[in-house]
């Protein structure tokens, strides 16, 4: 069974410097309707669109992604 991207990101938590990716993984895990369980591009996308947690979320997501899809 393949892991949500939440679970994805959440590898990326609590760097003791954070970065993008770090900054989004810990914003992900203290937002309680970050959707948790889907695999869908569009659906995150969409919610980092309405709640983008800092300017470059959404860029941050799309590298992300990639590496999700490639993992």
């Amino acid at each position: 069974m393949r892991r949500s991207f939440y679970q994805f990101l959440l590898t990326y938590r609590g760097k003791k410097r954070p970065d993008d990716y770090s900054r989004l993984a810990d914003w992900a895990f203290q937002d309680h309707t970050f959707p948790k369980y889907t695999e869908d591009y569009d659906e995150i996308s969409s919610y980092l669109e309405w709640n983008s947690p800092f300017p470059n979320a959404l860029m941050t997501f799309d590298e992300l992604w990639d590496e999700y899809k490639n993992s």
